[in-house]
């Protein structure tokens, strides 16, 4: 072989050996890695209640810590813009088109697959502690029969709106509490338990979510694990408030207590950094057990700020510069804070990135290397945790529906939305269409300009009309 051919060879070997050594991506990295996985959501917290998203005056120290250290999203959607179906949407992988619960009225079927399911049988020890809403002890719908090791907790979602119950569920039995309640039944046909109030507030519900919390954390901290640790604060206390003064329940208002605000907002800023606080008290117990690095982290809301139980959202600007709240499909009902930390791996700083509820399980199945369920409509943001944009996928369309006396739907695909609402026995629809990059707060009706774009997006929402 001549000195020509053999340094050609040569040139092929080493061309050969250096694409085989090419370098991973990031997201290639961390793919089927199996960190530890602690999804904390709050409930009724609004995209503009939180330091880190805008907020002057309630104070969150903590949540914003994990946000600087952290990745925030900007464009992150729930489920729904109430709570049952966006918790389902989150648990099952699928929009509001395909979702078993609709509104409140039923649970999970047992045919339904849930991201507790996968990750356990991808060796994951599973927990949620909390407010779970998507079935009680005896259904189909029942924590611990969709996947879950441990639960604990309020499963009736109405049920969890009293703070001082005098039981809780753990593994479908009932835990006591030390709470006195004297139960409440009235012309408004409220059943026993619900319209409720606790004569004697001993303990909280929230302060034990946060102990059995830690308790998981320290059990558990030699397995992969996966913990969705649903809050129910600041949620109101709807049912209190026909006895009480007002729906926003809470041990002390803290340093709140000497402003000069009417008491339901001063309540309702220290059930918030009651919820900071919490946070502050986990992730001090994750890095004391050298858990902070194999954890991802997530915070957020399961949909936008309420205005029940004596709050206004607009006294503290809960729902900043979207319009809308929560049971509308205007930004302010279904955007909303999300918050992801792994140290080492996120990068800190801020992601305009489209995704939503539906997409975890995805993400989980892409994390612990569980199969993803063909019954998902999610996308692993993976990669844009990671800083990967180049392997990110995006949806062609996000689709949510929320039917009372009226029927709402709404649509986004790129940055055009389509919000449409019909009160029902009306043959009348109003149609509004956003340009939500120009504009975020939805103030401006384009819809008469851009005909076609209204007729391609109310075709993807008579898809799913039944």
């Amino acid at each position: 072989m001549n000195k020509s051919i053999c340094k050609a060879f040569l040139m092929v070997v080493i061309i050969t050996l250096s694409s085989c050594a090419k370098e991973k991506t990031a997201y290639e990295k961390v793919k089927a890695s199996k960190p530890n996985i602690l999804f904390i959501m709050a409930d009724d917290l609004g995209y503009g209640d939180l330091g880190c998203y805008g907020q002057d005056v309630i104070k969150t120290p903590n949540i914003d810590k994990l946000a600087s250290q952290g990745l925030l999203f900007t464009q992150h959607y729930a489920g729904a813009t109430v709570c049952a179906p966006s918790r389902n949407s989150l648990i099952t992988g699928q929009h509001m088109g395909h979702t078993t619960i609709k509104s409140m009225e039923k649970p999970l079927k047992s045919e339904d697959v849930t991201v507790a399911e996968l990750l356990k049988s991808s060796g994951y020890t599973t927990g949620v502690i909390g407010k779970w809403g998507l079935g009680n002890v005896g259904t189909t719908g029942y924590a611990n029969d969709q996947g879950f090791d441990y639960s604990y907790g309020y499963y009736d979602q109405i049920r969890a709106h009293n703070y001082y119950p005098d039981y809780l569920w753990e593994n479908g039995e009932k835990y006591p509490l030390k709470n006195k309640v004297i139960y409440v039944t009235d012309s408004t046909n409220y059943a026993v338990g619900i319209g409720s109030a606790a004569v004697e507030k001993l303990e909280y519900s929230n302060d034990l979510f946060t102990e059995k919390a830690l308790n998981f954390l320290n059990e558990n901290r030699d397995n992969p694990f996966f913990l969705y640790l649903a809050y129910t604060i600041p949620h109101a206390d709807n049912e209190s408030f026909l006895i009480n003064e007002h729906g926003m329940e809470v041990p002390d208002l803290g340093i709140y207590a000497n402003e000069d605000w009417p008491e339901p907002k001063k309540a309702g800023a220290a059930m918030i950094s009651r919820l900071d606080s919490y946070i502050g008290k986990i992730m001090k117990t994750l890095k004391e057990k050298g858990l902070d690095k194999e954890t991802l982290v997530v915070f957020t809301s399961d949909n936008g700020p309420h205005q029940e139980g004596g709050w206004n959202l607009n006294f503290f600007d809960s729902n900043g510069e979207l319009q809308g709240m929560k049971r509308d499909l205007y930004e302010g009902g279904i955007r909303i804070p999300f918050i992801a930390k792994w140290p080492e791996v996120i990068k800190p700083g801020k992601t305009d990135a489209v995704a939503t509820f539906w997409d975890f399980m995805a993400t989980a199945c892409d994390l612990s290397g569980a199969e993803l369920p063909n019954s998902s409509d999610g996308i692993s943001y993976l990669p844009t945790l990671v800083g990967d944009k180049e392997n990110q996928e995006k949806h062609d369309f996000l689709y949510w529906e929320f039917d009372t006396s009226l029927s709402r739907r709404a649509v986004r695909k790129g940055d055009y939305k389509l919000v449409t609402i019909k009160k029902k026995g009306i043959n009348e629809t109003s149609v509004e269409l956003f340009n939500i990059p120009k504009d975020i707060s939805e103030s401006k009706n384009i819809a008469s300009e851009y005909p076609e774009k209204v007729k391609e997006l109310t075709t993807i929402i008579n898809q799913f009309r039944e």
